[in-house]
């Protein structure tokens, strides 16, 4: 029902650990390279468990790849640098989640890009950089499937 996005993630356990969420949540998982890791390593198979063949998880050469692959899609932009909390949105079926590499995020240029339609921001206390990139993604996740009724679970 809703796609999770990683641009050019970093760290294998937290792409392992969002392999886990889509399994469970039935999101796709979209990864855009370059990646930080290699998808056969260790930490990234250690993290995922078993349920590398429950989850849809596809790899984009690119950016502009990944636009033609889920196009038209909404994109909603996670970035601390919004006004707008995650939890003040409404969340369509097929939305594309968005997030950016470790540890910086997604950048000014990235945030820019046309096919982003909407940022927001998960709540943290004041001084406080930017929350684990795999929390950060089942914590929307799980937001826009609970606006849905957490279709499908049991």
């Amino acid at each position: 029902m809703f796609r999770l996005l990683f641009y050019s993630p970093r760290i294998a356990p937290n792409t392992g650990n969002a392999i886990r969420t889509a399994a469970a949540t039935g999101a796709e998982l979209h990864l855009v390279e370059p990646l930080g890791f290699d998808l056969s390593e260790p930490k990234l198979r250690r993290a995922g468990l078993d349920y590398h063949d429950l989850a849809s998880v596809t790899v984009h050469p690119s950016l502009p790849a990944a636009w033609n692959a889920l196009s038209p899609a909404r994109v909603v932009a996670f970035t601390a640098h919004a006004n707008t909390s995650f939890a003040d949105i409404s969340y369509r079926a097929g939305d594309v989640l968005m997030f950016g590499p470790e540890p910086d995020g997604l950048d000014a240029a990235t945030l820019a890009d046309p096919h982003v339609t909407q940022q927001v921001r998960i709540p943290m206390l004041a001084g406080r950089r930017s929350l684990n990139l795999a929390n950060a993604a089942a914590i929307a996740v799980y937001e826009a499937w609970r606006q849905h009724g957490y279709s499908g679970a049991v």
